[in-house]
Parts: structure tokens; sequence; C-alpha cells
């Protein structure tokens, strides 16, 4: 059955995805970027709907207060990443926009990665590390001016259930570069969408959103080490069942 679901819901984002993207790239010549990421935020909603009504998964948030209230108020957030789930849940829980940072070979994707393109987002070739953290401080800083969030996945890629990646600094400097605070999230889609995994399983992904961190006078490998911390920790609270206790 969930090998079911999973195909099912393959094939409907598939189908969805075309037309979307399409309309997105035509669409992104007339309207402003602001507009046009909330035209794609609507697919990312219906994505989501779509696999709690297929998939039978279903978000459980917390933390929503410790979000920054006004539209002028960056911020960088850092998550934890298990899956694609976060990718699309993300946007679509949030008040403001996001931007993500990501690695351009992600724009080669077909439609998908076309639509990517057209959005205000910051791309980096990978290879090109000091240029790329150069883009990163020049674009996020405008991005943030302009009452964007940026988001980071600081393990760089996703993680398997119950383990932990190398948390890297490049969020942690990026906010001290930029004078604003970091935002820790904790999610546990592993337990229901598996990394790397065609299958998926019914149930609760935890989604727990920390309190601001302030990057002012901080050093960068401390900052994000406060980061590692609370997400690592709050990992364990939310999913137990995957850190089982050590002898």
């Amino acid at each position: 059955m969930n090998f079911l679901r999973a195909l099912v819901h393959m094939l409907w984002m598939a189908i969805t995805v075309i037309p979307w993207a399409l309309f997105v790239v035509l669409v992104s010549y007339f309207v402003s970027s602001t507009r046009l990421y909330w035209i794609c935020v609507g697919w990312l909603r219906l994505a989501v709907n779509s696999g709690t009504w297929i998939l039978g998964i279903e978000n459980r948030i917390q933390g929503m207060e410790n979000l920054p209230i006004g539209t002028k108020d960056p911020a960088v957030l850092l998550v934890k990443h298990q899956s694609t789930w976060e990718t699309f849940v993300m946007p679509a829980i949030m008040p403001h926009p996001l931007a993500y940072v990501f690695k351009k070979e992600l724009l080669n994707v077909p439609f998908f990665g076309w639509a990517m393109g057209r959005l205000d987002m910051i791309h980096i070739d990978r290879k090109q590390r000091s240029r790329a953290f150069a883009k990163v401080v020049q674009q996020g800083r405008r991005l943030m001016q302009d009452g964007v969030w940026v988001i980071m996945f600081p393990e760089g890629t996703r993680i398997a259930r119950g383990q932990k990646g190398e948390y890297k600094t490049g969020g942690a400097r990026l906010a001290i570069a930029a004078g604003v605070p970091v935002i820790p999230i904790a999610v546990t889609s592993a337990r229901c969408w598996p990394t790397k995994a065609f299958i998926k399983k019914p149930g609760v992904v935890d989604i727990s959103i920390g309190q601001a961190i302030s990057s002012a006078g901080r050093d960068a490998d401390a900052l994000m080490h406060e980061v590692e911390n609370w997400i690592e920790s709050e990992m364990h609270r939310l999913d137990p069942e995957a850190y089982p206790a050590k002898p």
C-alpha cells in the first residue's frame, strides 16, 4: 500500500509541476519577484497537501511565535535536512518570502529547475568556495534588506534519520556578516519520508522552531555550535526512537 501511495504521489507531482513551471516561466516577465514567489508557494502548498491526502503525512508545528514579527526583520533560518519534505514545507508555512541557498545544478532539473531559476534566490557553484560564499553574502544581504529570509541547511545535504552530519559555518558567517539573527529549526521528516528512499510512510512530521539567536559579536564556529546543539537536542526530544540510549 505504501508503495502504491508513493507511486501515485510521484505521478501527481510530475503531472502538476509541468504546467505550473511553464506558467511561472511565462509570467516571470510580467510580475514582481515577490508575486512570483507566492505563485510558486501555491504549488508547494499543493505538494504538501497532496502529501497529506495521498501519503498520510501530517505536520505538527511548534515555535511559530519565535519567528520575527515585522516584515523588515531579517533572519537566517538554519534547518535540519532529512528529506525533500522540508524543502516543500518551509515556504508553505512561513509568513514571509524565503530565499534558498542551493547548488546551481538544480537549475538543470526539467521544469522544476527552470522555474527555480526565475526566482530571486541564491544558486552557487560549490567548486568555487570563496567566490560562492562571497555571492551568498552579497545576495543574502540584498535579499534580507528587502524583507526576505535566507534559508540554509547547515549539514549541506540530506542526513539519514538518527544521524548527524557536519554542521558547516556558512549560515553563521552570513548572519554575522549581515548583522542578523539565526533561527534554528528541527524537522523529523525522515520518520515518514526516509532519506533518499522512494517509499514513504504515513505519520506526523514534527517541525520545531527555536528562539532567534543573535549573531552580534559572535564567532562563527561558536554560533554554529550553539545552533547544532539546539537542533540535535531537539531532534532527540522529538524523535527519541531514532536515537536509542547508548549502553
